[in-house]
């Protein structure tokens, strides 16, 4: 099929490469027209994804309208806070049959949109059984490098979520398939607050009990939301939600933990940012998460702790110390 990659960070990069694997002809797209030129001739993403060569039929570009001529499948892998400025360059095409698949993962801050919500927003051709999420435990770095790997892809329409199976499974990429958009979307975004959370848990010196306890109990946080928002609780439970939350929460290669890392040890939140070549979702997540938690007048500790530690200063030893000292309950 023709299949347009927008987005050529490690993970756009990464998924472009696969699906050309899997005899798709793949246009990937790049923001900057510098880095698309400099892709051009070194066949190499040498910011994002070095070691790891671009078939030379992989055709790139910087030009949006070209790279969504002829795609009968559009893989955003665009940040989550950048979709809604690059779609509306394009909102006037017919996309009636055109396959979505998103794989950014994050929530839209002010809107508070999950990306489905965003595209079907700024998009009116475009209908929500045509949208699907990929989502998981899934580092660019290893699945650029044919380390097994297994992630889901959730669709309202079945029929389009066993489509994103067929495209992107190989012997080392298992897609699983489910017709919970919603919860995998949330789980792949809320997850990154956690992660933030675990890396100030590292930072500021607490021992694996601690970041345990954060992960464990953040899966139960995260999972009443979902369910609050019409998702079911058992996606989770599964490799969206708790498969993802590990990898990103215990990796070094993570950079949401290593976000939350720094600030456990005492460092401004902008000076790390500015160190990072790549995004970390999980910080303009973390203000679109509070927004959610007073919208539905839920209790949400963990990301309320992440959320005060990152954007009010607050110390992560009282953090820690206001989890800790909630009034017990009942574990569930």
């Amino acid at each position: 099929m023709n299949v347009t990659v927008l987005g050529a960070g490690s993970w756009g990069t990464t998924l472009a490469v696969l699906l050309h694997s899997n005899a798709h002809q793949i246009v990937l797209w790049s923001y900057e027209q510098s880095i698309a030129e400099l892709l051009r001739d070194r066949r190499e993403n040498i910011d994002f994804l070095p070691g790891i060569p671009i078939p030379a039929d992989i055709e790139i570009t910087s030009d949006l309208e070209t790279a969504v001529r002829r795609a009968e499948v559009i893989v955003t892998a665009v940040p989550t806070q950048y979709i809604r400025s690059v779609m509306k360059q394009v909102r006037s095409r017919k996309f009636r049959n055109t396959l979505f698949i998103n794989v950014a993962k994050g929530i839209e801050n002010q809107s508070i949109m999950r990306v489905s919500e965003i595209l079907l927003d700024v998009m009116p051709s475009l209908s929500i059984d045509r949208i699907v999420t990929l989502s998981g435990p899934s580092f660019a770095h290893e699945v650029s490098r044919q380390i097994p790997t297994a992630v889901v892809a959730a669709s309202v329409n079945r029929d389009a979520a066993r489509q994103t199976q067929n495209l992107f499974m190989t012997p080392y990429f298992r897609v699983y398939s489910s017709d919970d958009i919603k919860g995998v979307e949330l789980a792949g975004s809320l997850k990154n607050v956690i992660a933030i959370g675990a890396g100030i848990a590292d930072g500021a010196g607490f021992g694996e009990n601690t970041k345990a306890a954060i992960m464990t109990r953040a899966t139960a946080e995260i999972a009443r939301l979902g369910k609050l928002m019409g998702a079911r609780p058992e996606t989770f439970a599964g490799l969206s939600g708790i498969g993802d939350l590990i990898a990103t929460c215990v990796s070094k290669h993570s950079r949401n933990r290593h976000v939350g890392e720094e600030i456990g040890k005492g460092r401004n939140l902008s000076d790390i940012l500015k160190e990072m070549v790549m995004v970390a979702e999980g910080v303009p997540t973390t203000r679109s998460v509070h927004d959610l938690s007073e919208q539905f007048h839920i209790e949400l500790p963990i990301c309320n702790q992440v959320y005060q530690v990152l954007f009010e200063y607050k110390d992560p030893i009282i953090a820690t110390s206001d989890l800790m000292t909630r009034d017990a309950k009942d574990e569930a």
